[in-house]
C-alpha cells in the first residue's frame, strides 16, 4: 500500500466544528482505490481494511500510531486490519482545510487533534451501524459494532464494516455525536505495535532520500559557509563535462547546486566546482564575540520579564545568606539521521514535491512561494521522516532549493540532498543561553527571593517576529518551564521572583530544536534548586517539597521518582544521586538517576527513573520509549555536543565532531507514567528531555563537590563511560 500520499476527489464542505473545519462530507468521496470516505479520517476497503488518514508526520515518536488508535476506538474496529495514509495539503486546502493542522511539533500531534480525530471515528461508526440497521430494517439502537462487525443483538445478524462501508458513506453525517467517557476506552492506553515497524524492519519504508521516481536527477547543493554571506562567482565549465553532470545552477543569492544522474557525481563535481563567497560582515563573528555580548546581557539594565511576584529586591534584601551561580547552554544541531531533502518536478503548469516534512502545509507554502504558480497547479506528498525533532517544521529551506533547482530543469524530476556536511553547517540551532541565577536564604533557609535573568536569543524573534511585536519585543517561549502561567508554567511558589530575559540575537539562526528552551531553563533552575538546598544545609528532595505548595502535579512526579531510585534510603557505595523536575508542554515530568564517577572525571550513569503525567496516557509503550530515547538525546547534548563559531561559520561539520552516545553508555531507564486523566493532555515526545541532564550534574556534585554549569561537560573534561 501507498502509504506516501493519496489523492481523493474534491467534495462541497458545509458547516464548521469549533475548531475551524468540518471533517465530514455529505457527497461521497472516493480514495484512490475507489473505496468509499465515511468521514475525513476513515476510509473503509469491502475487505474490511481500514484506512485511517492522518495530517500529522511520522518520524519516529509513533505519533501517527497514537492518532490511528484514537480513531479506532471510536470507530471500534479491528485494529489488525488498520492501515495509514498522509492526505495532502493540496486536497486539504480545496477541501476547505477539512484535515485541520497539518504541523507536527511542539509534543502537538496527539494533544491539539485528538477531540476531531475521535470524532471523526465515532461519526464513522454511528453511520456504519445505521447503515447496517437500513438494510436489516430495524433500529438502529438495536445494533452494536465491535471489531469491525455490526451485530443486530436481538436476531443474532451480523455485518462487516466492508459490506455496508458504501451506504454508509451515503448517509447524512450524524450530528451531537458523543465521545466515549474515558472509562469505556479499551484501545487507548494499551501497548499496541506501531503502524510503520514492520515496514521499517523489513526495507519497505521509503525515506524522502531513498525515493526514485522515473527519468529522476539528482542533485548536491553548497551554501555560503557564513551565514547571511551570498554567491560571488563560480566556474561552472570546470566541472559540467564531468560525468554525468548535466546542470550547475545558481540557488538563490546564496548557493549553488550540481544536478547530475547520481547523487555521488552531483556531489564530486560540487566538491570540485570552484566558487567565490561574498562572505560579508558575518566572517568577524567567534564564538568569544558571541560569549561576550551574552555575559553583557547579564547585568543589562534593560531586560523582558517572563514571570514576577512580590518585590525581588526586598526578597534579597532581606536574606540573610545570598547564592548566585552563571550558567551556560551552547548552540546545538539537530542533527537528523536523514539530512535534508525533497524532490520536486517543475512545468510551466504544475510543480509537485516530495518530502519528509513535519508540516505539509508549511511545505505547501513554500512550494508556491518558490514556484509562483497558483495552489491548484501544485501539490505536496509527504514521506515519513528520518528524523524532525524541529529542524523539518518551521524551516522549509529544503524545499525551496528543491523548486528552485528544478525550475532550471523543467519538466524533470530533481531530487535535493544535502550532505551532513551541508546538514551540519547549515541548521537552525537550538539557542544560546547564559543565566545567572540569585537566591537568598532566610535565617531559618527558607527561599525568600530568587531572580533569573536568561541572556542570548530569541527564536520567535528569527522566525516569528509578529508574535515577538505583539508581546512588544518580547520571546514568551524564552521562558518555557519559568513562565507565570500556561503549558511552560513555573514549578515552584517563591515569595519574591524575578525571571526575565536579556535579548541578545547572533547571526546564526536558531529553531525548534527537540524540546526547545526547557533544556536550558531545567539545568538553570534544578542544578540552582541543588546549590540553594545546599546552602541551606537542607536534604534537596526536601528543600523542592517546601518550596512546590499548591503544585500537586510537579510534586507528584517529583516524589514518584524520589520513592522508586530509593531517596530516603543510602545508595551503594560509590553510586551518587541527582534528581530534577519540570512542568513542559503541559505534561509534568521528572527525573532521578544513579551515576558513579571514576577518576574524577569519567561518569557512569547507570539509572534513570523517569516519571511522567500527561493526563492521559494513549499508548504506554510507546511513551516508555520516546522517554528513552529523549534521555540519548538530551544525555548526549549534556556531555559531548556543541556547535562553535569561527570566522562566522560553524566549526562541527559532522558526527566526528558532534558525536552522540554510545549504546554502551546508555544508562537503564525506568519509566513512570501517571495517567490521571482530568481532561488534560500533556506531551511526550519532547518534555522529559529536559530533565535528565540536571539531574546527572546534581548527582555528580554529590559524588566529586565539584558544580558543573556549563554545557557540554566535555569542556571540563567530563567524559560519559
Amino acid at each position: 500500500m501507498n502509504r506516501r500520499s493519496f489523492i481523493v476527489s474534491s467534495a462541497a464542505v458545509t458547516g464548521g466544528l469549533a475548531v475551524g473545519f468540518n471533517p465530514f462530507q455529505t457527497n461521497i468521496v472516493r480514495a484512490q482505490d475507489g473505496s468509499p470516505e465515511l468521514t475525513a479520517w476513515v476510509v473503509i476497503q469491502p475487505n474490511d481494511t481500514v484506512i485511517i488518514r492522518m495530517a500529522r508526520s511520522e518520524m519516529g515518536q509513533g505519533t501517527i500510531t497514537g492518532l490511528a488508535q484514537m480513531v479506532a476506538e471510536e470507530l471500534e474496529c479491528d485494529w489488525n486490519k488498520v492501515t495509514y495514509e498522509y492526505p495532502t495539503p493540496g486536497t486539504s486546502l480545496k477541501r476547505k482545510r477539512v484535515w485541520g493542522d497539518f504541523s507536527t511539533g511542539g509534543s502537538r500531534g496527539i494533544r491539539t487533534s485528538h477531540d476531531y480525530v475521535r470524532l471523526g471515528g465515532a461519526t464513522a461508526r454511528v453511520m456504519l451501524v445505521q447503515a447496517a440497521a437500513n438494510q436489516w430494517k430495524v433500529p438502529a439502537s438495536e445494533c452494536v459494532a465491535a471489531n469491525s462487525v455490526i451485530t443486530h443483538k436481538p436476531s443474532g445478524r451480523k455485518v462487516t464494516y466492508g459490506k455496508v462501508a458504501e451506504a454508509a458513506a451515503r448517509l447524512e453525517p450524524p450530528k451531537d455525536v458523543k465521545l466515549k467517557d474515558p472509562k469505556e476506552w479499551k484501545l487507548i492506553g494499551k501497548p499496541v505495535k506501531r503502524l510503520d515497524t514492520v515496514d521499517k524492519v523489513n526495507g519497505k519504508q521509503v525515506y524522502g532520500f531513498d525515493l526514485k521516481l522515473p527519468g529522476m536527477l539528482n542533485a548536491a547543493i553548497k551554501d555560503c559557509p557564513v551565514f547571511g554571506g551570498k554567491v560571488k562567482s563560480f566556474d561552472a565549465g570546470r566541472v559540467t563535462s564531468m560525468k554525468g553532470v548535466k546542470k550547475v545552477v545558481p540557488v538563490g543569492d546564496s548557493a549553488v547546486a550540481v544536478v547530475a544522474e547520481t547523487w555521488w557525481q552531483a556531489k564530486t563535481a560540487l566538491d570540485a566546482l570552484p566558487i567565490q563567497w561574498d562572505e560579508g560582515p558575518n566572517a568577524k563573528v567567534s564564538q568569544e564575540s558571541i560569549l561576550a555580548t551574552l555575559r553583557e546581557g547579564l547585568g543589562a539594565p534593560q531586560a523582558f520579564v517572563g514571570n514576577q511576584n512580590g518585590d525581588i529586591k526586598a526578597g534579597l534584601a532581606k536574606a540573610t545568606k545570598s547564592v548566585e551561580a552563571t550558567y551556560f547552554y551552547p548552540f546545538l544541531n539537530h542533527v537528523c539521521m536523514e539530512p535534508m531533502n525533497a524532490t520536486a518536478r517543475y512545468t510551466a503548469d504544475r510543480c509537485e514535491v516530495w518530502v519528509p516534512t513535519q508540516d505539509g502545509e508549511a511545505s505547501f507554502a513554500a512550494l508556491l512561494a518558490a514556484s509562483g504558480l497558483p495552489a491548484d497547479k501544485c501539490e505536496v506528498y509527504k514521506i515519513n521522516l528520518g528524523g524532525g525533532f524541529g529542524r523539518r517544521g518551521a524551516f522549509q529551506d529544503y524545499v525551496t532549493q528543491a523548486v528552485q533547482i528544478a525550475k532550471q530543469m523543467p519538466g524533470v524530476p530533481v531530487k535535493l540532498l544535502w550532505s551532513r556536511e551541508e546538514d551540519m553547517l547549515h541548521g537552525h540551532y537550538h539557542p544560546i543561553m547564559m543565566a545567572k541565577l540569585t537566591g537568598g536564604l532566610d535565617a531559618s533557609g527558607n527561599l525568600v527571593g530568587l531572580h533569573v535573568r536568561l541572556s542570548g536569543q530569541s527564536i520567535l524573534a528569527a522566525v516569528r517576529p509578529h508574535i515577538v511585536e505583539q508581546q512588544k519585543g518580547r520571546d514568551p517561549l524564552t521562558f518555557q518551564g519559568l513562565a507565570d502561567t500556561g503549558e511552560h508554567s513555573f514549578g515552584y511558589s517563591i515569595p519574591n521572583l524575578l525571571i526575565d530575559h536579556a535579548m541578545r540575537n547572533t547571526h546564526v539562526p536558531p529553531g525548534f530544536w527537540r524540546g526547545v528552551n526547557i533544556n536550558q531553563n531545567a539545568v538553570f533552575m534544578e542544578c540552582f534548586m541543588d546549590e540553594l538546598a545546599q546552602a541551606a544545609g537542607q536534604d534537596e528532595l526536601e528543600f523542592r517539597r517546601k518550596n512546590m505548595q499548591g503544585l500537586p502535579r510537579n510534586l507528584g512526579v517529583l516524589n514518584a521518582v524520589a520513592e522508586r531510585i530509593g531517596w530516603s534510603k543510602p545508595a551503594k557505595p560509590g553510586i551518587y544521586r541527582g534528581l530534577a523536575q519540570m512542568k513542559a508542554f503541559n505534561s509534568f515530568v521528572a527525573a532521578a538517576c544513579e551515576i558513579s564517577v571514576q577518576d574524577g572525571n569519567k561518569v557512569k550513569v547507570h539509572r534513570i527513573v523517569a516519571a511522567t503525567d500527561p493526563g492521559y496516557a494513549v499508548n504506554p509503550a510507546q511513551i516508555e520509549r520516546q522517554v528513552s530515547g529523549s534521555f540519548v538525546y538530551g544525555l548526549s547534548a549534556l556531555f559531548m555536543q556543541e556547535n562553535t563559531v569561527k570566522d562566522g561559520r560553524i566549526v562541527e561539520d559532522n558526527f566526528h565532531t558532534f558525536p552522540s552516545m554510545r549504546i554502551s553508555q546508555m544508562p537503564k531507564v525506568e519509566t513512570i507514567i501517571i495517567a490521571n486523566g482530568g481532561g488534560i493532555w500533556g506531551g511526550i515526545g519532547e518534555p522529559t528531555i529536559c530533565v535528565a541532564a540536571p539531574a546527572v550534574m546534581n548527582a555528580f556534585f554529590k559524588a566529586t563537590g565539584k558544580r558543573l554549569r556549563d554545557v557540554p561537560l566535555k569542556n571540563q573534561g567530563i567524559e560519559l563511560v
